[in-house]
């Protein structure tokens, strides 16, 4: 999920709608879609289309240094949370309570 936010951070820095950088890339923008959401894992391929498209290394794709303190943030935890299904939310508690311990 981190990879795919990254890539939506970097295309709407670009000023690139989604349309925009799929053409660039030669994918469906659908596909892009579910690589921003973090449903589909691009290839190393795509990724070097994606990096380039965007103008950046393809290091910079990784960089996710700034989501660290989202992370640790009660309300970044929150926002995370969002649209979880009772399931997953029965999970996440599970794994808080086994870590706290």
């Amino acid at each position: 999920m981190l990879l795919g936010a990254r890539i939506k951070e970097l295309r709407k820095r670009g000023g690139l709608s989604q349309d925009q950088l799929a053409e660039k890339i030669g994918i469906e923008s659908k596909y892009l879609s579910r690589i921003e959401v973090g449903k589909r894992q691009p290839s190393l391929e795509t990724l070097e289309h994606i990096a380039d498209s965007l103008q950046v290394e393809m290091k910079e794709l990784f960089d996710f240094e700034h989501h660290d303190s989202e992370a640790t943030s009660p309300r970044g935890i929150e926002d995370a949370l969002v649209g979880a299904s009772k399931e997953e939310l029965r999970l996440v508690y599970k794994l808080i309570k086994a870590v706290r311990e």
